[in-house]
């Protein structure tokens, strides 16, 4: 079929053909948006889920919505090894900008812009572009405990918004990555602004193991956001992602040809998504057949091979592919920590440092206490391809 016309070509984060299967997400989104624009309580929200289950391209629709509710919105992604000041001055001093063109805002968005000086000043930040363009506020967001002063713009922002007539939505994207005490500073940051009926709202995304660093900065996290799972697609979701941009141009694809890519994909969407796209470049149409089908999966599996599966393994050291090895060894997880020593030789104590360093490189995750599993959906049965 025209590859011109692939409606599957994939793009990091990029939205798919058909968003199918997270209408309830997208909802609490539009609700929340809605009530906190009007200055009503709204629960942050937080998406969790393994790799290649689309929160990313969640977090953009979620964005758009935003906008649509009359909210100014901040994405950023959060890397390795940034902090998060550093990460959301550019942003909080944008947002500021905007709102300080407004009449019935400009006293507060400059009281902003000055406490942002105080603070950028305070925690040694250097921004690429950043001018002195405005003296400190003293004692607004000059204390040098993040704590404390993140609050504090937080709040500045909330006022300066309400007196506009707007709102902030702040999302961060990979927040499994943020240190515990960058953590504990957004969620009370997000915590005085929705004490105070502000219009802010907050929508997060990372791996499952987040729900569970939330709580342990702050215990009322767990009263403070909602964790929608985002996880693979049901089998109608899946089957509806795969087979609707298909008759939208025209063509279709048979009914057990559907069948094998949701079995084999297990409904996650990137999988989906990459399979589809090497398969409608393949096919010869107008109806994609299961032949057609299994021989486009070797050329996805050898795509996934060679992208999203390696540039993952390579992040680890050998002796943590040794690790992961033992873990895939052992079947589909999750994995019991006694289990993956047994496998590997090792007295489970000696384990702790390379499990430590996995987890924050966002390979492993714990399910539940004792035991591990992979945050990238299949990687063991790459892992079992790789080294077999």
């Amino acid at each position: 079929m025209d590859p011109y016309r692939n409606p599957f070509a994939p793009g990091a984060g990029s939205r798919p053909p058909e968003l199918a299967g997270r209408d309830l997400v997208l909802e609490q989104a539009r609700i929340a948006s809605g009530r906190a624009i009007f200055g009503r309580h709204a629960r942050s929200i937080i998406l969790l889920g393994l790799r290649g289950t689309g929160k990313t391209v969640l977090l953009n629709e979620i964005e758009g919505i935003g906008r649509q509710a009359g909210l100014l919105t901040s994405k950023v992604e959060s890397p390795e090894g940034k902090g998060l000041a550093q990460l959301l001055v550019p942003e909080m001093r944008r947002v500021m900008r905007s709102l300080s063109v407004a009449e019935s805002a400009k006293d507060l968005a400059d009281r902003g812009l000055r406490a942002l000086r105080s603070f950028v000043s305070i925690f040694k930040i250097e921004v690429a572009g950043f001018e002195v363009e405005v003296d400190g506020e003293p004692g607004l967001a000059d204390s040098g405990d993040l704590q404390a002063d993140l609050p504090d713009l937080f709040l500045t922002i909330g006022q300066a918004a309400k007196a506009a007539g707007k709102g902030w939505m702040l999302l961060i994207d990979e927040i499994q990555y943020l240190s515990e005490p960058d953590l504990s500073a957004l969620i009370v940051a997000v915590h005085k602004v929705s004490q105070a009926g502000l219009p802010v709202l907050f929508v997060g995304a990372g791996l499952p193991q987040v729900a569970r660093l939330a709580g342990d900065a702050k215990s009322y996290a767990e009263r403070l956001f909602v964790y929608p799972e985002v996880g693979p697609l049901d089998r109608v979701s899946a089957e509806k992602a795969i087979r609707n941009p298909i008759r939208e141009e025209g063509a279709d694809i048979s009914d057990d040809a559907l069948a094998e890519i949701v079995t084999l994909t297990k409904g996650y969407p990137f999988f989906l998504q990459e399979w589809a796209s090497i398969l409608w470049d393949s096919a010869q149409g107008p109806t994609i057949t299961l032949a057609e089908t299994q021989k486009a999966y070797r050329g996805a599996i050898a795509s996934l091979d060679e992208g999203f599966f390696k540039v993952r393994i390579d992040r680890l050291t050998k002796a943590e592919v040794k690790f992961v090895q033992a873990m895939a060894a052992l079947g589909d997880g999750p994995y019991s920590m006694a289990d993956i020593a047994k496998e590997m030789g090792r007295q489970m104590n000696s384990l702790g440092p390379a499990r430590a360093t996995i987890i924050h490189k966002g390979m492993i995750y714990s399910p539940s206490f004792g035991y591990l599993d992979f945050t990238v959906p299949l990687f063991a049965d790459f892992i079992r391809r790789r080294f077999s």
